[in-house]
């Protein structure tokens, strides 16, 4: 048996990942990267990268796919690759594709749409008995007509393949869900719309192994993707009270959610949301990769646990056919907060208390992650710094640049 090192290849047309990519190589393998040209330039571990592979955007910042595959093509005639795995969300439909053609092991395209497509993930949770709030394909006008009559407004219109909050509208009759939907024209099929259910947003951060939850950590938006991204407000979670009712309910949806959608090892990111209404928790969505906005930095703060290095270590013991073990988890309280700045380079000195654990340093951009064993104290941090970022440091922008921020 051939004793090379695995091959990796990466995929994300957005500069994040980089524990993934330096605890890819510190496992043995080899690592390459493929990502867009205009992030050529980003600050990633190249130490940690054997080699990279760029691709052009078009105008719609989407890669030709007929080049990614022939590339590849010539790339395997003196390279056997072993697993590919993505980044970035936008880049699971991606990785799927090459694997799928090349028959290479992993997420497949049929499970893929899992995690990608907002209305495969409601028909199937739905059929599994996870609640989710009432919805509608835009396929058929009088499918369409027909949930009108059922639901009552107001309702959401989302593209099913975004990310995020990203290019979701709220609607509050029919008139005006019928507007959108002719507005859309022959689009409509990529969009679904649901019933709006005000209450709280929580996410659950996991790794799965074999087809079981190893690790999930529970967690609840104080400002939700939506406020954010449509309203210009600042990004705030915190962790929840560990054992709660809540917990235990978040916990066991989470890994109803894992065994029904297929899931066998990755890291994933999910969504839901306890109505006002009912009190009752409803599944909204999920993805097959670690959560964006800074929140695997929150919950390392928290658990002792890097989302992105356990997920390549799981990745490379799978493919390895080895047992994966999971390093002892902490339960401390941590909470982000994360916001657009009006300066480039936010002066954040005045924030000094001995909680906080990380700093954000980006360009127009300020946050940082606080920890305490009192989730208490965690709260009463993030009411202040939102309080004196809102005053100081925060701007906003238009709600499709609002992206930006994960």
């Amino acid at each position: 048996m051939s004793k090379r090192p695995l091959t990796f290849l990466c995929i994300s047309s957005y500069f994040k990942g980089e524990d993934f990519l330096r605890y890819c190589k510190k496992e043995g393998n080899k690592v390459f990267l493929i990502t867009s040209e205009n992030l050529k330039n980003e600050p990633w571990p190249w130490d940690s990268i054997d080699d990279t592979f760029y691709l052009h955007e078009d105008k719609d910042q989407q890669w030709n796919m007929k080049d990614l595959i022939g590339g590849l093509a010539y790339l395997m005639q003196s390279n056997k690759i072993d697993r590919v795995v993505a980044l970035d969300d936008f880049d699971v439909e991606k990785a799927a594709h090459v694997r799928e053609h090349f028959r290479i092991p992993g997420m497949g395209q049929t499970t893929v749409r899992y995690f990608r497509d907002k209305l495969a993930m409601r028909v199937k949770a739905e059929t599994e008995g996870i609640p989710v709030p009432a919805f509608s394909p835009l396929f058929n006008d009088d499918e369409v007509n027909d949930y009108i009559k059922r639901v009552s407004p107001p309702w959401m219109i989302k593209p099913r393949a975004e990310a995020s909050a990203t290019g979701i509208k709220k609607v509050d009759s029919a008139d005006e869900l019928w507007k959108v939907i002719h507005s859309l024209g022959e689009n409509r099929h990529n969009y679904l719309v649901e019933q709006f259910k005000p209450g709280a947003v929580y996410h659950v951060d996991a790794l799965t192994v074999d087809g079981k939850v190893q690790f999930a950590r529970a967690s609840q938006y104080l400002n939700t993707p939506m406020e954010v991204a449509h309203g210009g407000g600042i990004f705030r979670s915190t962790t929840i009270e560990f054992g709660s009712k809540e917990d235990k309910a978040l916990q066991r949806l989470n890994a109803k959610v894992m065994k029904a959608f297929g899931m066998q090892f990755s890291a994933s990111h999910t969504e839901f949301i306890r109505c006002d209404d009912d009190g009752k928790f409803y599944f909204l969505e999920t993805s097959s990769r670690v959560g964006g906005a800074h929140l695997a930095e929150m919950v390392e703060m928290s658990s002792g646990i890097n989302l992105w290095g356990e997920w390549a270590r799981i990745e490379t013991a799978m493919a390895k056919g080895k047992a994966y073990k999971l390093p002892r988890v902490r339960k401390d309280y941590a909470g982000i907060v994360v916001s657009l700045s009006r300066f480039q380079h936010p002066d954040d000195s005045s924030f000094e208390d001995a909680e906080i654990c990380w700093k954000l340093e980006k360009d127009y951009h300020i946050g940082m992650i606080v920890k305490s064993k009192k989730r208490e104290r965690v709260l009463e941090l993030l009411v202040d710094y939102a309080r004196r970022i809102g005053r100081d440091f925060h701007a906003s922008v238009a709600a499709p640049d609002a992206k930006k921020m994960i």
